[in-house]
């Protein structure tokens, strides 16, 4: 019996129930000729990355570069892990914008609010976060690694 960690693909379902599991990811970009990655919180529903920030540079290099990856890691040790990355297009949806992003805007926000149930309230904890993000997660991709069984 081999002594290495066992590395594998996660499948579909198993990509969706990490991401489900988790609240904060990181997300990916591109920015001035350079890949730029934040930690953000989010929530995963129904094929869907849902959370929320401020206006700043991401926002400003998203809207004119709107492909992203985002990851999220379950790490117990150095070879018992699990990593999924999404691909996708970020969306800032604006309920003014029309039935579409109207639609869009209220799940994220009702999505966030499972994870920070004062999120977009007068208790909110973080206030300047007010700018809804949304990402399609077209592609999923996990790895996992297990370690090796104890020798007997």
């Amino acid at each position: 019996m081999s002594k290495e960690p066992q590395f594998r693909v996660l499948a579909h379902e198993e990509c969706e129930a990490l991401l489900q599991r988790g609240s904060v990811g990181r997300l990916a970009f591109t920015h001035q000729h350079r890949v730029d990655i934040e930690p953000v919180h989010y929530v995963y529903r129904d094929g869907w990355i849902y959370g929320r920030t401020q206006r700043g540079t991401k926002v400003t290099q998203l809207v004119h570069r709107p492909w992203v990856a985002f990851e999220v890691d379950a790490v117990r040790g150095p070879f018992s892990w699990e990593s999924v990355v999404a691909h996708g297009r970020v969306e800032f949806p604006d309920p003014g914008d029309g039935p579409r992003e109207r639609d869009l805007h209220a799940r994220a926000v009702a999505a966030f609010r499972t994870l920070i149930p004062a999120a977009f309230t007068e208790a909110d904890p973080t206030p300047g976060r007010t700018i809804v993000f949304a990402i399609s997660a077209l592609e999923l991709a996990g790895r996992a690694a297990t370690p090796s069984p104890p020798a007997p």
